[in-house]
This record gives C-alpha cells, sequence and structure tokens, in this order.
C-alpha cells in the first residue's frame, strides 16, 4: 500500500500517479486538461521536442540502478514473489487468501495502469531470475493490450474471490472485493472506449455493463452507496461526504492520517494546497474559469440556455448555480470556515493604483493565488490552523467513489442502446447533489435524448462530479476529446485544441461605472475613518438588505466588474494556444528503456528517427 499511495503531504486530487518512473505524483496530466493551466511536455510542439527522452514517459521502467527503488517493476517484482512464496510458510487458508486477493488487485492495478498509457506492455507474472541477463525467460516481448486487458480482469476476478466485502478495526481501509469488482467495471470501461475500441464494438460496451452492474450490485450488499446523510438540499451530503469518516462512498480510498513526526506521518496535503496565503495556506491551485463554466444552473441547464426562473449572468456568475459549485469552487466574498474562523470571508478583487497601470492593487497581501478563484472541494470546515497552517491534515481521499460506479455504469449502459437505463444513472448523481428534478423530471438534461447525446451527458456529468479528483484526464483520453476529430463531432463537443483557460478578474468599480483609482484598498475600512468606496463588511446593512448574501449582491451589482483574466496559460509567445498532440493517446517507451531492452518495440507513431515504432497498441 505504502508503495503505490501517495507520500506525506501528497495531494491526490489534481495529481497521479503515473507522471514519473518511481511512483511519485505529478499534476502535469491535470494541466493537460480544461481544469488547471500551463504548459507541460505533452502540449509542446511536437517538432520541437526530443520526445523518445523527454516525452516518453519514464513510467514504464528505467535501467536498473544501484539500490532498490520504487518504481513500477520493484513492485511487480514484491507482488509476484509474495504470490509465489506466500503458501509455503504454514499460513492459514483464510488469511493466505486475503493476503493473495490483495496482491492480485495490487498487481491489476499496476497493469491496467501502464495499459492506460501505453497499451499493451510485458505481461511479467513471476519473479524473473536476476542473475540472468538475457534469453527468453528475461527478454520478454509485449503482449497484446487485449492480452493484458484479460489478464487484468483475471487478476481482479481473482480478488473478488478472495476478499471480504467489508474490513472492520484496524483493517479498515483495506482492499475489498467491491473495490476490486469497481475496479474491473473501469477498465472494462476504459477497453470499451473510442480510445480503444474504435469501432464501438458492442460486445465490449456489454461487457463493460456487467462487470459495472455486478460491481454496484456487490457494494450495496455490502452498505455502500450514494451518501446522503444530512439531506441532499442544498448538496449538503455532496459536500461533506468527503470529510465524513467512513463515508458509505468511499469504494477504495487512500488512507491519510494527523501525526505530526514519525515514519507512520501521512497527512493529505490537499487543504494546505487549496487554501489562501492569507490564511497561511499554499494557494498553490487556481481553478479555471472553463471548469466553473461547465458548473450548470440550479435547476441543471447550462450557463448558455439558463432559464427565466435562474438567469445566469456573467456578472454575478456565482448565483442560482448547480449546489456543488458552492462546495467546489470560493469566489470573492464567499464564505470559507475553518477552525476558529467559521465566518472567514474570502476577497480576490482587485483595484487600479494608478490611472494607467493594470491592476495592481489586490486585497490578497500575502500573495494571490493565478485565476482569481480558489477550490474548497473536499476541505474541512473544521480543518486547524492553530500551527499556522493546514499542512496536517487526516483527510482520506476517495480514489473510487460510489458515484463513479454509478456513472460507470450509466456510460457502459448508453454503449448498450439500454439509454433509459443510462439516463437514470446520470439523474441519481443529479438529485444527490440537490439539483432541482423540474416539471419534466430530467433534472435540466431533457428528455428524449439519442445515444450520443447522452454519452455527452454522462461525460458532462463526471467532468462537474468529479471535478479535480484526478478523472479528466482519462476522460478526456479514452473519449479522444482533446482535438477535432470522430467523437467530438459525434457529441458536439469543442476540443481542448486551440483554447486558452483563463481566470477572473474582480476589478472594482465606482457607481459610476468608472474604474477605482486609488492606493488604499477601496472596500476595507481603515483603523480610523471610512472606507474610499464602501466597507466590505459594515455594521449595519442599507436599506433594505438583511442578510450578507444580499449585501455581497449588492456589492457585485454596484462596486464588482468582472472580467476575464488571460494569463494563466504561457502568453510568450503571445499567441500560444492550448495543442495535443495525437501521439499522446499511447505514449512511446523511453528510448533509454529501448537501449537496454533493444528486444522491446517501440509504439507506433514514435520513434521517427530510426523509422518509427512498430506495436500497435489497439490490438
Amino acid at each position: 500500500y505504502g508503495m503505490f499511495l501517495p507520500a506525506n503531504n501528497g495531494t491526490p486530487n489534481v495529481q497521479v500517479q503515473s507522471a514519473t518512473d518511481n511512483g511519485t505524483y505529478s499534476s502535469a496530466f491535470t494541466q493537460t486538461t480544461d481544469e488547471l493551466a500551463g504548459e507541460t511536455d505533452w502540449n509542446k510542439e511536437w517538432a520541437q521536442i526530443s520526445y523518445v527522452n523527454t516525452n516518453a514517459l519514464k513510467y514504464f521502467g528505467q535501467r536498473l540502478p544501484n539500490s532498490v527503488a520504487n518504481n513500477t517493476w520493484t513492485r511487480m517484482k514484491e507482488i509476484n514473489l509474495f504470490l509465489q512464496e506466500i503458501d509455503k510458510h504454514g499460513l492459514t487458508t483464510d488469511v493466505t487468501n486475503k493476503f493473495k486477493g490483495q496482491m492480485y488487485f495490487w498487481r491489476a492495478w499496476q497493469y491496467f495502469e501502464l495499459v492506460k498509457l501505453y497499451g499493451g506492455v510485458p505481461l511479467v507474472l513471476t519473479p524473473q531470475d536476476p542473475i540472468v541477463s538475457s534469453g527468453p525467460d528475461n527478454e520478454i516481448q509485449r503482449s497484446s493490450s487485449s492480452a493484458c486487458i484479460e489478464q487484468i480482469v483475471k487478476d481482479l476476478d481473482l480478488a473478488i474471490s478472495l476478499l471480504p466485502g467489508k474490513w472492520t478495526g484496524v483493517d479498515n481501509g483495506r482492499i475489498t472485493s467491491g473495490a476490486a469488482a469497481a475496479l474491473k467495471g473501469r477498465v472494462l470501461l476504459t477497453w470499451a472506449s473510442p480510445l480503444f475500441n474504435r469501432t464501438d464494438d458492442r460486445i465490449r460496451w456489454e461487457r463493460a455493463y456487467q462487470a459495472n452492474l455486478a460491481a454496484k450490485t456487490l457494494l450495496e450488499a455490502n452498505s455502500f452507496g450514494l451518501y446522503k446523510v444530512g439531506g441532499t438540499a442544498n448538496g449538503v451530503a455532496w459536500g461533506n461526504m468527503f470529510t465524513a469518516d467512513n463515508s458509505i462512498e468511499s469504494v477504495f480510498s487512500f488512507g491519510f492520517n494527523a501525526l505530526t513526526t514519525g515514519n507512520p506521518q501521512k497527512n493529505n496535503g490537499w487543504e494546505q494546497a487549496t487554501r489562501s496565503r492569507e490564511i497561511n495556506g499554499a494557494g498553490s491551485i487556481s481553478p479555471t474559469k472553463q471548469i466553473v463554466d461547465a458548473f450548470p444552473m440550479r435547476d441543471g441547464k447550462p450557463i448558455t440556455a439558463s432559464s427565466s426562473t435562474y438567469p445566469y449572468s456573467d456578472a454575478k456568475f456565482y448565483k442560482n448555480r448547480d449546489p456543488r459549485f458552492y462546495k467546489t469552487f470560493v469566489y470573492n466574498g464567499a464564505i470559507w470556515p475553518y477552525s476558529g474562523a467559521t465566518n472567514y470571508k474570502q476577497w480576490t478583487y482587485v483595484w487600479k493604483k494608478t490611472a494607467t497601470a493594470g491592476y495592481n492593487g489586490t486585497t490578497e497581501t500575502k500573495g494571490a493565488n493565478a485565476s482569481g478563484i480558489y477550490l474548497c472541494k473536499a476541505n474541512n470546515p473544521n480543518a486547524n490552523n492553530s500551527i499556522g497552517n493546514f499542512s496536517n491534515s487526516p483527510t482520506d481521499y476517495m480514489e473510487i467513489r460510489f458515484a463513479e460506479v454509478v456513472l460507470n455504469l450509466a456510460e457502459s449502459a448508453i454503449g448498450t442502446d439500454k439509454l433509459s437505463e443510462g439516463f437514470e444513472g446520470i439523474k441519481s448523481i443529479r438529485d444527490r447533489a440537490g439539483i432541482l428534478a423540474g416539471t419534466d423530471g430530467s433534472y435540466g438534461i431533457g428528455n428524449g435524448l439519442s445515444r450520443d447525446q447522452l454519452f455527452a451527458a454522462v461525460l458532462n456529468e463526471r467532468k462537474i462530479e468529479f471535478a479535480y479528483e484526478s478523472k479528466r484526464f482519462w476522460d478526456l483520453r479514452r473519449w479522444m476529446l482533446f482535438e477535432s476529430g470522430a467523437t467530438t463531432a459525434r457529441l458536439g463537443f469543442a476540443p481542448l485544441n486551440g483554447t486558452r483557460r483563463t481566470g477572473f478578474y474582480i476589478g472594482v468599480k465606482t457607481t459610476a461605472g468608472a474604474d477605482y483609482v486609488g492606493a488604499n484598498d477601496p472596500l476595507l475600512k481603515p483603523a480610523t475613518g471610512t472606507a474610499p468606496l464602501i466597507d466590505r463588511d459594515p455594521a449595519t446593512y442599507p436599506a433594505g438588505i438583511t442578510t450578507y448574501d444580499q449585501y455581497l449582491d449588492y456589492l457585485y451589482d454596484n462596486y464588482f466588474k468582472v472580467s476575464v483574466r488571460d494569463d494563466l496559460d504561457k502568453t510568450s509567445p503571445a499567441n500560444w494556444k492550448f495543442t495535443w498532440y495525437p501521439q499522446y493517446y499511447f505514449f512511446g517507451i523511453n528510448q533509454t528503456v529501448l537501449s537496454a531492452s533493444p528486444y522491446l518495440q517501440q509504439t507506433t507513431g514514435w520513434d521517427s528517427m530510426n523509422g518509427g515504432g512498430t506495436f500497435d497498441p489497439l490490438k
């Protein structure tokens, strides 16, 4: 577990294991989406990079170092050794079965991490002899992607048969049969998706459907389900589930603790990373306007089709939104509680100190994040800041939530033309979120949708439900949605290629509508005297206003001007746009690995210097 899961102060919500060869985490995959901005190795201009070394992920493996390291094949070797030796030492079957079940899960997990990046990889199912340097025993070729998928499924079936549906006491948090079944559903859904399934083979969709149906049934039999404690109104249950102990939503989680010293210390770095610098957080994660805009209105309709009952306005973009919006984002003036400061308000507005300058005054004197909006998803409102930061967070991270099983099943059902069943799955997620059903009972989605329209609906729902949970990159990739092509056309999606990810400026204006110009914060009352424009936190509100929410609306109506901030992505060159290159749908093997293991085939589309790769990951 320790070799696979995040290290102390890891932030798994925006990071993925797979970016390096040593099991550590990186945010590069999330930056290769519409969730975070920034250039990565995978959206640099293809002609200007040494891609066989720099851009061919090292996660596949590197030449053996002089000491044992935590990397892909070390983990695989330890698993294979364990499985080979466990039955030789007189332990009871009850003990060995549970051990082996967990190991089969982790071997399947490791192979799936490889296959979804590279396609087929060498299947090594027994420990290799380290003394033999060459020959058929150690020179194992890449197996086909289909053979690898079958091995992954075989291991997961063994795990399902050997593991309990629940663990208790000190074993709580170990892999369960339901977690193995849920991973099997995720694997077969990926195998059925357009990245691997270019002909839309319904047999693959049916297999994914059956696996996800079995997972949901098994989990429900063991008391897992959508977390609804506290009620679904206004997204209360949805927001609380991320910090609830032993949440029924948590199918498979990465465990953390609140220890401050010693080897067992494993704190979740998410709380510290997301909190603003004004309260001694890191303020290092800047959500994009693109994801903010993706959240629908209170009635489930997109902002581009908002109703007269729940209208959308750029000037007050935070009004009338999906309840999950308020449990995911912190906008200028929003209340963001933590221990000892239950009414803390986060201000992110800016102003001009001179008439000819841009926005160079800010409320965030300790340093602002890049996009003018913060993430509060999975923040604990009782997080302890008494030591000056939030670094000792024990909040577990749910890698597989029950909601994912529901949406995996819904997508698989749509794939097998069980459209009404798929639609019901999407609606159940929106119902739990607190979105209104509407007079037509569609939760804003609309009725009578085609197969492709429902595919689009389920992918949009995943984009919102799992925002900043390290799922977006894999969804964009398995549906090939980065660029214009068959799937973007089918689903009616605009490709990410050719776009820039942006943020918000909440600028201060005068009541006459002009930009405010002044040296001091225009809405902050000094120790003596009055605020230059108006006090953002007055002792009494203006006539007709009785609540803080009403007063914040008043400030936005009269003193705030919302505009787009376009410096999150590169500004040099000025015309830089996000670009995805199709070679990255299946990564190549790093050149150092090929040099040490020349018998391995390179992936097609890679290594053009040596005539191109010959391994077809679609087989």
